[in-house]
């Protein structure tokens, strides 16, 4: 008689999902839990928070989403709301938990916590569930990862993604729980946030039927770097970070669209930013704590240091770029933000104004909707020429890229109100103030 405990983490969905395939076929009973740290609501070492309002609105939809459709199947979700560690060994322990399993994360921070997962008695297991390949799958060791993407995708284009996997049409159902382990009432206020996003495998599903039902797959590589409209992308990434949604749902919709439709250069690219998202899984594995660090990969750290009143007049949308501005009061007040929209606001805080790239990495982390790890810190690395990429990094010109992609103004209207740009500083290196119109402050 086998008791597994089922961890559901970046995996919040019961189509496509392998572990959890696994954990029902090899038990005889089954718990299925969610762990909400605490942590993720309090300040971290970047001014900011892991998880903010818009994030949280959405995972706590998502996670409702999960438990009905669990209870559909004779099953409930446990929601603990403490330290992983304690709160698991708590379970383990009370219900004298055989297995645990959950799916394989990527990150550094992901993996470590695993480690500390050790129970009396308890086995573990790890099964990928968050890419479209296993390393099984891939035509390379993990540890021999091409260093850029273009050699990436040559290597990984011609694989066929594995095939999705049904729901299950049953599950065992969970032991009589008399314990008060799971209280949705202890989580905190998830009412606030300004995304209108559903959360859930529900809204995944919604979004990915409208999306392939419609043309948008064939102009998709001509709109994708719009600062605005909803339909400019896919806008898969929310469901698809929390693993509402899994990358090979949207591959295989992707194929089917093209068997109907027939497969253009447009809807080509939808696989090749699919496959930039496996990059970053991959890379964010192979790399560690590298991911995190000041330098990344790279054997020299970028000149840049932390100015905390151009970091906060950055967040605030309050720096002399009215681009950047609407940019960042989109991303506050939404927890959205196109693509070009994220590289424009990262160029400008790492190259204009000289910010450590890890606080607007964490930033972005705390107000994103669809925040992923590999990805985000990933691309933050692009950015901050500190990770992969042959060029060493990427300096946008913002007054050409408002030119190129807000040219009659919209936008920015849209964000900031016409609002009139402020001086960078207001101290000079030696911390004397400087006036509003950039001269020293004398009385």
């Amino acid at each position: 008689m086998t008791t597994t405990l089922y961890r559901f983490t970046n995996d919040l969905r019961l189509t496509d999902n392998a572990a959890l395939a696994q954990a029902a076929s090899l038990s005889d009973t089954l718990i299925c839990v969610y762990c909400v740290n605490p942590g993720w609501f309090r300040m971290g070492r970047y001014q900011s928070r892991p998880l903010g309002e818009h994030r949280w609105r959405f995972l706590y939809q998502s996670l409702r989403d999960l438990d009905r459709h669990l209870e559909a199947l004779g099953q409930r979700l446990l929601v603990l709301f403490d330290q992983p560690e304690a709160s698991l060994r708590r379970l383990c322990s009370a219900l004298n938990v055989d297995l645990l399993l959950q799916s394989h994360p990527s990150c550094f921070d992901e993996l470590t916590e695993w480690d500390r997962l050790e129970f009396p008695g308890v086995h573990k297991r790890l099964i990928w569930t968050h890419t479209l390949f296993t390393p099984d799958h891939l035509p390379f060791p993990v540890e021999q990862l091409p260093s850029y993407f273009t050699a990436f995708r040559k290597e990984v284009e011609p694989l066929t993604v594995p095939d999705t996997l049904s729901p299950p049409g049953r599950l065992l159902p969970p032991p009589p729980l008399t314990l008060p382990f799971s209280d949705w009432n202890q989580l905190p206020d998830a009412s606030r946030g300004g995304s209108d996003l559903s959360g859930g495998s529900e809204g995944a599903a919604a979004r990915l039927d409208y999306y392939f039902s419609t043309r948008l797959p064939h102009s998709y590589k001509a709109t994708r770097n719009a600062l605005q409209g909803g339909d400019n992308s896919t806008g898969f990434s929310p469901w698809l970070a929390n693993g509402a949604l899994s990358p090979r749902q949207i591959s295989t919709a992707l194929y089917q669209y093209e068997t109907r439709h027939g497969a253009s250069e447009s809807s080509r690219w939808i696989y090749v930013e699919l496959l930039w998202r496996e990059y970053f899984h991959w890379y964010a594995y192979k790399q560690g704590s590298q991911l995190f660090q000041f330098r990344g990969i790279k054997t020299q750290p970028p000149l840049t240091t932390f100015y905390p009143a151009r970091f906060r007049k950055w967040t605030q949308g309050s720096t002399p770029s009215p681009l950047v501005n609407a940019c960042m009061n989109e991303l506050r007040e939404t927890g959205w933000l196109s693509n070009r929209g994220r590289q424009l606001a990262a160029s400008y805080l790492v190259n204009e104004l000289g910010v450590d790239w890890r606080y607007g990495a964490a930033w972005f982390e705390q107000q994103l909707v669809d925040y992923d790890p590999a990805a985000n810190w990933g691309n933050w690395q692009y950015i901050a020429g500190v990770g992969a990429d042959p060029r060493g990094g990427r300096h946008f010109d913002i007054e050409w890229q408002g030119r190129q992609y807000d040219p009659d103004g919209q936008y920015v209207q849209r964000w900031t109100d016409n609002q009139p740009a402020l001086p960078l500083d207001s101290v000079d290196c030696a911390d004397w103030p400087i006036s509003l119109d950039g001269n020293q402050r004398r009385e």
